[in-house]
């Protein structure tokens, strides 16, 4: 379709402008941190603190639901609180480090907010990482405590003695005895059970001074160079992001009363009390910290589920009128695969496909079976506390491959290697800067300045921004694959293969996937020793031994060498991929 093409209505740049006007309700200001001036919304929560006293307008309405678990507004109030005065009590400071390694659970949400109101650090690990991935990042951050789900416990259990700023364990969900270890205590027994937690007595915070622009979140990503690095957010930088969720529910609103020529305050006063979420992207992800922002500014149900399956989670959309679902391609590809999936999928009204381009199958797909749904793009990255860019609905429709322009508070711009400004249409880097842009890489001041040059992040991603200002993504600086939603480093894979003994050369590759996105090869040349004596099964066990599974690659290639090499001697990736659909044409996608 032509990028000529009108906007059938009010695109979501129009209405960011028309909301974020002086006499709109979500003007803007300038401010300056660090000699830096941002874009930020005026009367913003700057700190969690802030964040946390907004929500006692809720405090009847559901917050948390799991199985048969709810809790309100109310008592996530009561329990957060008791939860920060148990931690300053134990000696927690401002700025100590807290880890919070579990899965999707009513205690990971009490575990962040309580810990951050105790004015620490909240260090999210990820659930899926093994038990040498976690010391890693327990040692890296210097947590001084860690709150872990019984699985968990069991991983971070034979590491403990390598960390040794961890004094304290809190371990939730675990059935009999503790393991003696004088470091691991029961965190019901400090704050009791999910259904309990409304008896706690009134949330009552300990004394800190917190400060919006000193750190409150230190999330890790997976680095090229083969070790994760903590990429850490500030209380404004979550903030920020905060108040555009609430911006960007009440755009499309605008959109909505636009299409049914209506008022916008009438539709309002008509709409029913928001819908609950169902919230499938692990919290450890940017993406499940910015899905929690959304119900805490709505006063909606997060609905948590322990592990993605498609058949539960189509009864909850339609036993509890879900509207709003956001993951990876997969997630949407699973449910309309489902018997009747479509049909059943009715009370949607949007869909963000989070993690990687939506695939332009996908979304037609979406548009013909569930054609009241609004398919919407973003793009962006932990680095920038998420999304840098959205579009959706009839934005999203007319110009099929944008991600959408720029979320109003920062700034977006394309640089060739040099950092010359490049004129619209032509590809170069993408650069952000704004409120919202990490304040560094914990503990790691040479991957800082290579990120963060004159207060512009350097994302490593190759776009281009059109006449319009629409963004679209045309490559990857960064060598890695996008499986799932989930960021697979090529460098972080190809360090464990180059461990074997056996090995002569490693290299890992992406190559399409209908439902995946994309799909994790690994290329082996073997010794002359060592071939026939060690299969693809043997390869994967390997990995699998030291990275979490889904950095396994799905398939092992050992008849792709000698691999091809540019003038520098590097791996030629593009001639590799090449080369596996010529020796295997039926893997084509």
């Amino acid at each position: 379709m032509s990028n000529n093409q009108t906007v059938p209505v009010m695109s979501i740049a129009e209405a960011n402008a028309l909301l974020t006007a002086p006499d709109g309700r979500f003007p803007m200001k300038q401010i300056v941190v660090n000699g830096e001036e941002y874009s930020v919304f005026e009367g913003l929560p700057e700190t969690f603190a802030d964040l946390f006293a907004a929500t006692a307008k809720y405090a009847g309405r559901e917050y948390l639901v799991y199985e048969d678990e709810r809790v309100t507004f109310d008592a996530f109030r009561r329990v957060a609180a008791a939860l920060a005065r148990h931690l300053a009590g134990q000696g927690v400071n401002k700025g100590d480090r807290v880890a919070i390694v579990m899965r999707n659970l009513p205690e990971w949400f009490i575990a962040y907010y309580g810990a951050a109101l105790a004015g620490a650090i909240v260090t999210p690990l990820n659930g899926w990482w093994t038990g040498p991935e976690l010391e890693f990042a327990l040692v890296d951050s210097g947590a001084s405590v860690a709150i872990v789900d019984d699985r968990q416990m069991a991983s971070i259990l034979p590491h403990l003695n390598a960390c040794p700023a961890l004094k304290r364990v809190l371990v939730t969900r675990h059935e009999g005895p503790l393991p003696a270890d004088s470091r691991l205590f029961r965190l019901e027994d400090v704050i009791g059970v999910p259904n309990a937690w409304s008896g706690l007595p009134e949330a009552h915070l300990p004394q800190v001074d917190f400060v919006p622009d000193e750190p409150v979140s230190i999330l890790y990503t997976s680095g090229t160079t083969g070790r994760p690095k903590g990429a850490t957010l500030t209380h404004r930088n979550i903030c920020s992001v905060a108040r555009d969720m609430e911006m960007r529910a009440e755009a499309g609103l605008i959109q909505a009363a636009e299409q049914a020529g209506m008022d916008v305050e009438a539709l309002r006063t008509a709409m029913p009390p928001p819908a609950p979420v169902l919230l499938i992207s692990p919290m450890f992800h940017i993406s499940g910290i910015v899905g929690m922002l959304l119900p805490l500014h709505v006063g909606c149900a997060n609905i948590l589920m322990r592990r993605w399956d498609a058949v539960k989670a189509l009864d909850i959309i339609e036993a509890r009128g879900v509207a709003n679902l956001s993951g990876p391609s997969l997630v949407f590809s699973d449910l309309l695969a489902l018997p009747d999936g479509a049909r059943r999928m009715r009370t949607l009204r949007s869909c963000a496909v989070a993690g990687q381009a939506t695939p332009a199958r996908l979304a037609e797909e979406l548009r013909e079976g569930v054609p009241q749904i609004g398919v919407s793009s973003c793009w962006g990255q932990t680095e920038c506390t998420g999304a840098a860019t959205t579009g959706s609905g009839a934005l999203f429709a007319a110009f099929p491959g944008t991600v959408g322009p720029r979320v109003p508070y920062v700034d977006i711009r394309v640089v060739d290697a040099e950092g010359n400004e490049l004129p619209c249409g032509e590809v170069g880097e993408l650069l952000v800067r704004g409120p919202t842009v990490m304040c560094g890489y914990w503990g790691d001041e040479k991957a800082t300045a290579e990120a963060l040059r004159d207060g512009w992040l350097h994302t490593g991603d190759l776009g281009r921004i059109d006449e319009q200002g629409l963004i679209y993504i045309d490559d990857r600086a960064k060598d890695m694959v996008i499986a799932g939603g989930q960021n697979i480093y090529c460098a972080e894979v190809e360090r464990v293969l180059s461990m074997m003994h056996e090995q002569q050369e490693v290299a890992l590759f992406g190559v399409p996937d209908e439902r995946l996105g994309e799909r994790a090869i690994a290329a082996v040349t073997l010794k002359a020793e060592a071939v026939g004596a060690i299969d693809e099964a043997a390869v994967k066990s390997h990995v699998r031994a030291h990275l979490a599974s889904y950095k396994v690659p799905l398939e092992v290639r050992f008849d792709l060498g000698p691999f091809p090499r540019n003038d520098l001697g590097k791996i030629n990736k593009a001639q590799l991929v090449q080369r596996y659909f010529e020796l295997a044409p039926a893997n084509i996608s």
